[in-house]
């Protein structure tokens, strides 16, 4: 009867949580300097992307629902590092933008993606396959 027991260490599931985990963590040094949480790095590295962006747009770049993103983003706007206005043309869409403080950040925060990548141990076709299979796992076929 044990035999068709599995390990939780031996399951796909604790393989990608355990290493977002990881990785997460890896960040957390570069992060605390200039303020930041993983969740608002990456916000202000998308809008370093593109923006001004909708809340929406944000959180659809993120895959972050709004109960996740709104509280996020007050937190950004309290810290002076975006805001978050009404849209003139549809008062029920709010536009995030960065700030002049968040721009001042922005060497900073982008050189942050090489360090995780020599932490990870990883050249960029090993990250561009991981990448793939990651995304294959995150939008299977029959979505």
């Amino acid at each position: 009867m044990t035999s068709n027991r599995k390990r939780v260490g031996t399951q796909l599931s604790f393989s990608l949580y355990a290493a977002a985990n990881r990785v997460v963590r890896l960040h957390k040094p570069f992060l605390e300097p200039l303020g930041l949480t993983f969740p608002q790095y990456l916000v202000i590295l998308e809008l370093l992307n593109g923006s001004p962006l909708s809340v929406g747009a944000l959180g659809t770049c993120l895959a972050m629902d709004a109960g996740t993103i709104t509280p996020l983003l007050k937190r950004l706007e309290a810290a002076g590092l975006v805001t978050r206005t009404r849209d003139p043309a549809d008062e029920r869409r709010v536009i995030v933008d960065l700030t002049a403080k968040s721009r001042l950040l922005e060497a900073d925060i982008r050189g942050i993606t090489s360090k995780i990548r020599s932490a990870c141990q990883l050249d960029e076709l090993g990250i561009d396959e991981l990448r793939h299979t990651l995304d294959a796992l995150g939008h299977p076929a029959t979505d």
